[in-house]
C-alpha cells in the first residue's frame, strides 16, 4: 500500500524566547548554515547597529550591511553588496522593512537567508513574501523561506507598542481571509488546501482568546505570526491570510499613502469584510462580533477614523481593493458593489460598529 506524503519547506530552526539573539552563532554553526560565521548581517538605521555591535564576538567573521526605506532600491543595491564577497548566510536582524529588504536580496543572490525580528509588526519574518516600496508603489515578491527564524523577546518587549498591535492584528485577519477562502471554494470551486487552513485558523485562535501584558503573549503573537508564514508556504501563496481584508490594505498603500501599519489597516479589511459577510448570510462562524471584540481589546482600529482616515478615503479604498488582487475572489467580488453601493455600505458598517 502506497504511503503518500508532502514536503513542504520550512524554517530549520525556530528560536522564541528571551536573549535568543545571545545563541545566534551557536545556532548558524549547529544547523550548518555557517559554521565559520561568515555572514552578511543585514540592519536598518539606529538600533540595529547596537544589536549588530553585540554579536561582533559571536560572529567575527561577519560584514555588517545597513539598510533604510523597505524600497526594492534598496534591496537591489544590498544584492551588489552581497556579491562583492562570498557569504554563507544572510542575517537580516530589525522590523518588516528591514527584513523584507534582506530577504529579498538573499534569494535573489541564492544565500540562505536568517531572519532576527526585533519587533512583531507583520507575517513577514517567516513567509514566503517580501512587501517592497518601488517607485511609490508597494508589492509583493515570491522569496526563499528563512532558512530559520529567531525573536527576540527581550528585543520585541522594548519595541513600540503599536507595532505589537499591528501584529495582532495580521494574525487576527487571517480569520477573514480563511472565510473568504472558504467562499471562493464555494461559489468559484476554488481549491482549499485543509492543512494550511488548519495551520492560519489555530495561528489566529490563539490570539484571540489571549490577554496581552505578559512575556507569554509576545511568545504567542510571534509563534503564531511564524504559523502564518508556514501556512502560506505550504498552500503555495498567501491565500490562507490574505482576503478582502488585504486587498483592502493593499488599495490603502497603493493609492492612499498607507496611512497605518499593515497590520492595523488589515485588521479593520477584516472587520469591514466579515460584517459584509454577515449582511449577505455568509456563513463565517458568526466572525464579526468576536473579531470586533478582539479589536476593540487589542486598541486595532475598527472604524475609518480609528486608523486616522476619512470616510471617503475608505471608501475608495474598497472601490479599488479588487483591482489589487485581480485573480483572487473575496466577499467583495462576491457582491461586486457599485460605487454609490459602496458609500451606502460604508455608512451602514460605520453606524453599526460606532455606537
Amino acid at each position: 500500500m502506497p504511503l503518500l506524503a508532502r514536503t513542504v519547506a520550512t524554517p530549520l530552526a525556530i528560536e522564541v524566547r528571551a536573549g535568543a539573539l545571545d545563541a545566534l552563532g551557536p545556532l548558524l554553526r549547529d544547523g550548518r548554515i555557517s559554521t565559520g560565521g561568515k555572514v552578511a548581517i543585514v540592519i536598518g538605521p539606529g538600533h540595529g547597529a547596537t544589536i549588530a555591535e553585540g554579536l561582533v564576538a559571536q560572529l567575527p567573521r561577519a560584514s555588517i550591511h545597513v539598510v533604510e526605506g523597505g524600497t526594492l532600491e534598496a534591496s537591489i543595491e544590498l544584492m551588489s553588496e552581497l556579491r562583492q564577497d562570498f557569504h554563507d548566510a544572510v542575517v537580516g536582524i530589525g522590523g518588516g522593512r528591514t527584513l523584507d529588504v534582506a530577504k529579498y536580496a538573499a534569494s535573489m543572490v541564492g544565500l540562505p537567508f536568517v531572519s532576527v525580528a526585533t519587533t512583531l509588526t507583520h507575517d513577514g519574518l517567516a513567509s514566503p513574501v517580501a512587501s517592497l516600496v518601488s517607485q511609490g508603489r508597494k508589492a509583493s515578491y515570491g522569496v526563499h523561506v528563512p532558512i530559520a527564524v529567531v525573536v527576540d523577546i527581550d528585543q520585541v518587549r522594548t519595541a513600540p507598542q503599536e507595532h505589537l498591535i499591528s501584529g495582532v492584528g495580521d494574525v487576527l485577519s487571517n480569520l477573514s481571509a480563511l472565510a473568504d477562502w472558504e467562499l471562493a471554494r464555494s461559489v468559484k470551486g476554488e481549491s482549499v488546501d485543509g492543512l494550511a487552513v488548519s495551520i492560519a485558523r489555530s495561528a489566529a485562535e490563539a490570539v484571540i482568546e489571549a490577554e496581552p501584558g505578559t512575556d507569554e503573549f509576545l511568545a504567542i503573537v510571534a509563534d503564531t505570526l511564524i504559523l502564518s508564514g508556514v501556512a502560506m508556504t505550504m498552500s503555495g501563496s498567501s491565500r490562507p491570510c490574505s482576503g478582502a481584508c488585504h486587498e483592502i490594505s493593499h488599495a490603502l498603500d497603493a493609492y492612499h499613502g498607507s496611512p497605518g501599519l499593515h497590520g492595523a489597516q488589515v485588521a479593520l479589511g477584516a472587520l469591514f469584510a466579515s460584517w459584509l459577510r454577515q449582511q449577505r448570510g455568509i456563513p463565517d462562524g458568526g466572525l464579526f462580533d468576536r473579531l470586533d471584540r478582539a479589536l476593540a481589546r487589542h486598541g486595532l482600529p475598527r472604524v475609518p477614523g480609528d486608523l486616522g482616515i476619512d470616510r471617503a478615503t475608505f471608501v475608495n479604498a474598497v472601490i479599488e481593493a479588487p483591482r489589487t488582487r485581480p485573480d483572487r475572489f473575496t466577499v467583495l467580488e462576491h457582491i461586486d458593489p457599485s460605487p454609490t453601493h459602496v458609500e451606502e455600505l460604508v455608512d451602514a458598517y460605520i453606524e453599526a460598529v460606532d455606537r
